[in-house]
């Protein structure tokens, strides 16, 4: 028996007509032939949605995270308001990383605060295992949106082990990332410690999420562009493909997204997506050819072009539709996430267009 991309078990991979394995968006990942592009876009659950705002007032964020209903909702809003392709579960990153032991919060205006910073490996023996009733309240998330998103898929996500360690080891967001870097070079044995550590936890979250019905998994790895290539195969990769090999029987599509990670993506790739994420500052055709033809690509308007006016906004998504056609598989999103200032009706046109220009492609053959 094994778990299916619409949510409830099939036998032999079976993929129901019309369900979410079926949709756009997890076609593309699959580099299938779609009618249109997919379109969703990171941090589309946010602060850009005056819903959003309101549902949160007086609510933070890691209590937000822990409440089924209220994930639910937060999830659903911009499947609703915009016509996206894919819903992205709402949670945090450190969400797993708290449910294994590590006293943090998620401080308003700052980011996840680390109550104490992990820099010994008594710290890093205290990172406990987790499984499925350590998150509990993910995995029902998960079973009440499969339900009420029907055909849309849900995508699940998790912070890939460099980001989650970078976090750890400074104690809070970091521009520099200088203590992680000092840990890293001058304590290796320790700092794989750590990683493996932090992919154990992040395979089982995932596993958490696909076992309770999502469609697809993607595996955020935020500050791996601080990395050269050299650094980041010799750090980093081999515990991000832990946590991505770790789900290759899994049957869903795995995504790994980073910012300014143009020299990276090769290996990104290798580390075993089926999708990589492509920041705004690498063309999509160019980005195509340092991943290969294996490999579907996400992205990659820049954030900061939804603030533009509207003829902006439509000439750079008609410039990214066309640059995707060059990979075997593209799901439209933006370069990085949602700003919070964004017109949500600007998110909504640009969903409507990027359908239009890709649909006409399409026919076109």
């Amino acid at each position: 028996m094994t778990t299916d991309t619409t949510g409830t078990a099939a036998r032999d991979g079976e993929r129901r007509p019309g369900g979410p394995a079926d949709s756009p968006f997890v076609r593309a990942c699959r580099r299938e032939p779609v009618p249109h592009t997919p379109v969703w876009f990171m941090r589309q659950a946010g602060r850009s949605l005056p819903e959003y705002r309101e549902i949160r007032a007086n609510v933070g964020m890691l209590e937000s995270c822990r409440r089924p209903d209220l994930v639910a909702e937060i999830t659903l809003q911009p499947v609703r308001r915009h016509g996206v392709d894919a819903a992205i579960l709402f949670s945090d990153i450190v969400v797993p990383v708290a449910a294994a032991g590590v006293d943090l919060d998620i401080v308003p205006g700052t980011g996840p605060v680390v109550a104490e910073p992990v820099r010994t490996a008594e710290n890093v023996e205290r990172i406990r295992p987790i499984g499925r009733d350590d998150v509990s309240y993910v995995d029902e998330a998960v079973r009440l949106l499969v339900a009420e998103l029907g055909a849309t898929p849900l995508i699940g996500f998790a912070g890939a082990p460099f980001t989650l360690a970078s976090y750890l080891v400074e104690g809070g967001p970091s521009r520099t990332h200088a203590k992680t870097k000092a840990l890293m070079y001058g304590q290796p044995e320790l700092w794989h410690a750590l990683c493996a550590r932090l992919a154990e936890v992040t395979l089982s979250f995932l596993r958490v999420q696909i076992e309770a019905g999502v469609s697809a998994v993607q595996l955020f790895d935020s500050w791996a562009g601080a990395l050269s290539e050299a650094d980041y195969r010799r750090y980093v990769l081999p515990h991000s493909a832990t946590v991505l090999s770790g789900l290759a029987d899994a049957g869903v599509p795995r995504i790994h997204f980073g910012v300014g990670t143009a020299e990276l993506l090769g290996a990104m790739g290798e580390a075993g997506a089926d999708v990589v994420g492509v920041d705004w500052r690498t063309p999509l055709d160019v980005a195509t050819r340092r991943i290969g033809p294996d490999r579907a690509v996400q992205g990659n308007l820049d954030p900061t072009v939804l603030l533009a006016p509207w003829s902006v906004v439509e000439t750079e998504v008609r410039r990214i539709v066309e640059q995707g056609r060059a990979a075997p598989g593209h799901v439209f999103n933006l370069g990085h996430g949602v700003l919070p200032e964004t017109d949500p009706e600007v998110l909504t046109r640009v969903v409507a267009l990027v359908h239009e220009v890709s649909a006409r492609r399409a026919e076109q053959g």
